[in-house]
């Protein structure tokens, strides 16, 4: 981990922080506007300080982030849990959202309906829109 006053490259510092596998990746995520600094989009290039916070989002979750420790090498995941510290808010929404999904998908049917489940439907449509 490095000192106070040192900073360190966005990609590098979450590539390090084990956010993406890759600095490449990170790299990617921050061109396309999946990172952003208090609300603004970042460059490659922004150089991380402690206190920052940084919303990453990837997939379905979007994460707040507080910058706790820098640091340009990647390590164990016990060392990277500690560059970062993951705001309450942020988790309940990642907690909120995730039970969501979960109940969305069983809404869906796990089968195509066959021949005689469209009739019915196309007669249920029917006489409910007539």
């Amino acid at each position: 981990m490095s000192t106070e006053n040192e900073r360190v490259r966005i990609d590098k510092w979450l590539w390090a922080a084990r956010f993406f596998k890759t600095r490449s990746q990170a790299k990617e995520a921050i061109e396309g506007g999946k990172v952003h600094c208090e609300g603004q989009r970042v460059k490659v290039s922004k150089e991380v300080h402690t206190g920052m916070v940084f919303t990453i989002r990837q997939g379905f979750d979007e994460k707040t982030v507080v910058v706790k420790a820098l640091s340009e090498v990647r390590g164990p995941a016990s060392v990277a849990q500690a560059l970062y510290e993951e705001t309450a808010e942020s988790a309940e929404a990642r907690a909120l959202r995730q039970q969501e999904r979960k109940t969305d998908n069983l809404a869906h049917p796990d089968h195509r309906p066959n021949k005689k489940e469209r009739r019915q439907i196309h007669k249920f449509k029917d006489s409910w829109g007539s």
